[in-house]
């Protein structure tokens, strides 16, 4: 898309600036910038020639850089125009989508809103229920951004109902999908509606998501008889909160949709066929002062949704690039660098394989907080929190008939196990200058959830993690905060250094003041089962902050394997160099 396309958006605020100074000449500029707000960001990578990692390829870029600028503009009480510029100079950062490159303008709109209406066109984001239709969001450090472009309309007549009705098509990098998008959801407060005083909230939501494709230009399709015009999906979604106790479920039924067949390793599209799929979240809790559980169950069959089909495939799309729908890994999110080597994945797409198929996945996870009171032998003078979490998670049990290209799987049965994860973690505060946390993991992972490799077929693999945290605070912003972290595992062979064995680290950061940060740490993979592997990950740098204005700069090592953020994970290969980064809004 040409800069030059912004035009139409960039006279309709210039217009309005004008009405504004026609109203009060005098105080123009003051008024221009109070209704003007944007951010900033920038993030700049000069990557290094490292001997301990031969196989990164640089492509004889070694300076790169991701930068945005967002500017929304409010005018004439009841209208919102934006737009955001990024650009990818003189490329993007390493193993980011090929599409981002350049400079140019990325997204604009143009909003009304006013008590029952809110209209937008051009680009918007939107999420029914919990995603597992439909989610479009921005996720910078991934290289995400799935934007619709087109139109929405948000009525909301009274306090107990509104209905979104939208059409768009889905961004992709700097261009659009050819695949149109229908979306309605309606949102009913039940509690509201009824007066009923006994419940909290009592909330029942629908939801349609039509995909039209055409699949003339994908050759995998042009002879197929099935090919469907439409892709019509549905979901419906209840909240219900009793004060203590609340609870959330949602079903969600994808329409037929393209799936693949396992040869060897090689994904190829089944052309003459397409699969239903389905989703089932229950989440139920409870919570008073002081204690909190939680439990989510999730079953997802073939639910990977794209909005093309050519996008669909894992091995050609590792960037999850036109991702119509949002299912993250619902496990604890780490905070630590060890607790992030293995991570999990979800597995929601479906392969037709009587070797290495699968239909989807099945589990749960249980969160609990528990705070020990103040004054008691084990909560001390400022009392302790716990926290706990379980997760399991495995592939639906399912049969597969490669000949006649179908399958079979179990509503709850459980298949073979693909992620099991315990962890407990105190947080304790000793005095007015010293706070510390401890946690421990131990968990058991599939290795083709991080190698790549076929899930059904891959073997298991067990670990621990244990880290302690210390923080003491001198005053006046003043601190220092040490940790140290152990990662156990089996030391084995794969393709690349991915994850492997025994793991140390630690980390030392000081706070100079309020406004100046510096640390140092490092993550050692002294166990590798490939001695050339043993290699430290070491990371030094420091930010400063100034208001709403961050600069950091940092030199190391980036280990390779998965980024997760929010539970969504892309590969990232090992590189090293200096990083400098820059955030500020206005």
């Amino acid at each position: 898309m040409s800069f030059f396309r912004s035009i139409p958006l960039v006279a309709i605020i210039i217009a309005s600036v004008n009405l504004v100074a026609q109203e009060d000449q005098k105080n123009f500029t003051q008024d221009v910038l109070s209704h003007l707000s944007g951010s900033l960001e920038s993030n700049l990578q000069w990557y290094n020639n490292d001997p301990e990692f031969l196989e990164v390829d640089y492509e004889d870029e070694y300076l790169r850089s991701n930068s945005y600028l967002r500017l929304d503009y409010e005018f004439l009480n009841n209208f919102t125009a934006g737009l955001q510029l990024e650009s990818y100079e003189p490329m993007a950062l390493l193993n980011y989508y090929k599409g981002y490159e350049g400079t140019d303008l990325a997204t604009y709109y143009v909003n009304y809103k006013n008590e029952s209406l809110d209209i937008t066109a051009g680009y918007f984001y939107e999420q029914f229920g919990s995603g597992l239709l439909l989610r479009t969001y921005e996720e910078r450090q991934l290289g995400w951004n799935n934007a619709l472009r087109g139109g929405r309309v948000i009525y909301t007549p009274n306090s107990y109902l509104s209905a979104t009705v939208l059409y768009g098509q889905m961004r992709n990098a700097f261009e659009i999908s050819d695949t149109n998008l229908y979306g309605v959801n309606t949102n009913f407060d039940i509690t509201n509606a009824f007066k009923i005083e006994s419940l909290s909230n009592l909330s029942l939501g629908l939801s349609y998501v039509g995909k039209q494709e055409d699949f003339s230009k994908n050759p995998d399709f042009i002879n197929s008889p099935n090919t469907p015009n439409l892709i019509s999906s549905y979901a419906i979604n209840l909240d219900a909160d009793f004060g203590k106790f609340y609870t959330s479920m949602e079903y969600t039924i994808k329409g037929e949709d393209v799936a693949y067949q396992d040869l060897g390793g090689f994904l190829k599209s089944v052309s003459d066929q397409f699969y239903k799929g389905n989703a089932l979240l229950v989440d139920l809790g409870y919570t008073k002062k002081g204690i909190g559980i939680n439990t989510t169950f999730r079953r997802i069959e073939n639910m990977s949704f794209f909005a093309e089909s050519d996008f669909s495939n894992p091995k050609q799309n590792q960037f999850n690039m036109l991702s119509v729908n949002y299912i993250p890994a619902l496990t604890k999110q780490q905070d630590f660098a060890l607790g992030n080597i293995y991570v999990y994945q979800p597995q929601a797409r479906l392969s037709i394989s009587e070797i290495a198929g699968q239909a989807g996945e099945i589990g749960s996870q249980i969160d609990a907080f528990y705070t020990i009171k103040k004054g008691t032998a084990l909560g001390g003078k400022y009392g302790t929190k716990l926290t706990a979490n379980f997760s399991y998670w495995a592939l639906l049990d399912a049969k597969f008939n490669d000949q006649e290209q179908t399958y079979d799987a179990e509503f709850l049965k459980f298949g073979k196990k693909l992620f099991k994860d315990f962890n407990i973690e105190m947080r304790k505060k000793w005095s007015k200058t010293w706070n510390s946390i401890f946690t421990f993991q131990n968990g058991t992972t599939n290795k083709g959830v991080f190698t790549g490799e076929p899930v059904a077929l891959a073997k298991e693999v067990d670990f621990t993690i244990a880290v302690a945290e210390a923080t003491y605070k001198f005053g006046k912003g003043k601190s220092i905060r040490l940790e140290a972290q152990h990662l156990w595992s089996e030391s084995f062979l794969v393709a690349s250094n991915i994850a492997n064995g025994n793991w140390a680290g630690g980390t030392i950061e000081v706070n100079l003041n309020r406004n100046l940060s510096l640390y140092v740490n490092d993550i050692y993979n002294y166990d590798n089962y490939v001695e050339d592997y043993q290699i430290h990950y070491y990371n030094f740098g420091g930010s400063y902050s100034k208001g709403a204005t961050r600069i950091a700069l940092n030199y190391g090592r980036q280990r390779g394997g998965l980024l997760c953020v929010g539970g969504v994970c892309r590969f990232v290969p090992e590189n090293t160099g200096l990083s400098l980064n820059l955030t500020t809004a206005f």
